[in-house]
């Protein structure tokens, strides 16, 4: 018998390994919304593990996990180009090549998690045809996975859209796991599920068997409580259907804005009702105190009548608008995209400013340079926005402790609730015009996952859609469709009791991730 190392190799050519995982790459992410096909994010996953494993350096494992990210990352992020269709200072075609260049920058994170698990759990040693993968290099995968997930929600300001765990929204109880672990922990979990196809294959049924146990148990049962019965009072959702083109097309567009959403806004519920509108709904500024220059579409006196005349007397709106920041010589600093909380009386009684800006969107990341190079934010407009303070909860006469996140800042696990001040409800006003058809139904998903973890509802407002209102166990409890003009009422879910997330936010991830990394130590002592 020849030794092992000369045994004749059926792993696959270097060219064709690379293609599969570009392919494998794609094939995950139709496992999210709009297309949910959560099975071919399991198999893509076991495909790029598997060619991961057969690698044959660690060079070339690398370059495949680096690959299966820019296909995974490409499909995934498609609807970025939409946003190029609103910004007449660069080209739509530009919008194509921006989603490819993010791809190829996002990939860097699977391609970290494959080169950790196979320096870590498939060393060069044991490199043959006839050692399959085993126990521990599943394992190591999914710590690996979790750990370089985080990064990616985290460096250079964070691109946290659409972690892998997400795919579980269609299998509610599975989902519900991200109670426990988080989104993060639950994208290990997702690994080393993908992995147990690789071992089932192989006949290696012991870690498998138990990976797929518990993800059947969670499905059929479930890990968490039935929310309590609703409030008496109301939410009213608000979604024009008045998408970005209006903006650009439209001189009239600030008035007739501002009067479609109070003649929706209009109901004969009684109260009392929370009415929330979308972010950046009002285009007039709401603040007095101004320097009248400011004032030129109209005055905040009136805008604020306007919208208190919809309003019973213990009914309550939550606006999105913008805030000025001007510095002490009067000058423009900059400007806040904001929340404000309107009474009947028309007076402003809190406002919230948005925290977690996007670049390019919300400002132009060093503008001298970029503005020069012909580079412009995605939104219309000069003046960039500043950040908030993080994190806030408000308290809204009549409806309790009201949690504020606008648009994108729902999507980062871990980051959406004032600790020191837990909420009893979130409001997350968001414009997704931007984001084509993928988009919206992927943010959604996200805010989903959001009320799972924290086990608080969500409400969202949107310009043209998905709209919704979310209970706490993540489920819709009303929507309006992307596209759709109208507005949709019901009454507002209560919290869960704070989930084990919600006490301490993502370091349950990293206590799933040193589990697995530890049940792969006692997998590799057992087998030696």
């Amino acid at each position: 018998m020849q030794p092992p190392h000369n045994r004749p190799s059926s792993r696959p050519s270097g060219r064709v390994a690379n293609l599969v995982c570009l392919v494998a790459g794609a094939a995950a992410a139709t496992g999210f919304a709009p297309l949910d096909l959560w099975p071919l994010t399991l198999l893509g996953i076991a495909t790029v593990l598997w060619l991961t494993h057969e690698a044959p350096s660690l060079k070339s494992a690398l370059l495949r996990g680096w690959l299966f990210g820019v296909g995974h990352f490409t499909v995934n992020n498609n609807w970025i180009q939409h946003a190029f269709d609103f910004q007449d200072k660069m080209p739509p075609t530009l919008g194509y090549g921006a989603v490819v260049l993010l791809a190829l920058y996002l990939a860097v994170y699977p391609m970290l998690a494959m080169g950790l698990a196979w320096r870590l759990a498939s060393p060069r040693a044991v490199r043959d045809a006839a050692t399959p993968p085993g126990g521990a290099f599943v394992l190591v995968a999914g710590a690996a996975w979790i750990a370089t997930e985080w990064l990616r929600a985290t460096l250079f300001t964070g691109y946290a859209w659409n972690p892998i765990g997400v795919v579980w929204l269609p299998v509610q109880g599975v989902a519900e796991i991200a109670r426990l672990t988080g989104t993060y922990g639950l994208s290990g979990i997702t690994i080393v599920a993908a992995g147990a196809l690789l071992l089932i294959q192989q006949r290696r049924f012991g870690l498998a068997g138990a990976a797929f146990g518990a993800l059947g148990a969670a499905a059929l049962f479930g890990i968490g409580a039935a929310p309590p019965p609703p409030a008496a009072a109301t939410l009213r959702v608000v979604q024009p259907n008045i998408g970005q083109q209006a903006a650009l097309d439209d001189p009239d567009y600030n008035a007739a804005i501002l009067r479609k959403m109070i003649a929706l806004s209009i109901s004969d519920t009684p109260g009392p009702r929370l009415v929330v509108w979308p972010e950046g709904a009002v285009n007039y500024y709401l603040e007095s105190g101004y320097p009248d220059a400011w004032y030129a579409r109209g005055r905040p006196e009136a805008v604020r009548a306007s919208i208190a005349r919809i309003l019973d007397a213990d009914d309550i709106a939550l606006v999105g608008s913008t805030a000025l920041n001007l510095a002490p010589d009067g000058s423009l600093a900059g400007a806040g995209n904001s929340i404000y909380v309107v009474g009947p009386d028309g007076r402003l009684g809190g406002r919230y400013d948005k925290a977690h800006l996007v670049p390019y969107g919300e400002y132009l990341p060093m503008r001298p340079i970029l503005g020069e190079l012909g580079l412009a934010r995605l939104v219309q407009g000069d003046i960039d926005f500043l950040e908030g303070p993080g994190p806030r909860t408000l308290d809204v006469p009549g409806f309790g402790r009201v949690g504020m996140q606008i648009c994108y800042e729902i999507i980062f696990s871990g980051e959406v609730v004032d600790r020191g001040n837990r909420p009893d409800l979130l409001f997350n006003p968001s414009n997704d015009g931007w984001f084509g058809r993928w988009g919206p139904p992927q943010h959604l998903a996200q805010a989903r996952m959001r009320a799972l973890e924290e086990g608080v509802p969500i409400v969202r407002s949107t310009p043209t859609g998905i709209s919704a209102v979310i209970d706490a166990d993540g489920r819709i409890v009303a929507s309006i469709p992307h596209e759709t003009s109208g507005a949709v009422e019901a009454r507002i879910p209560r919290p869960l009791p704070p989930t084990p997330f919600s006490r301490i936010g993502n370091w349950a991830a990293a206590i799933v991730a040193a589990l697995l990394l530890a049940g792969a130590v006692a997998i590799r002592r057992r087998g030696r």
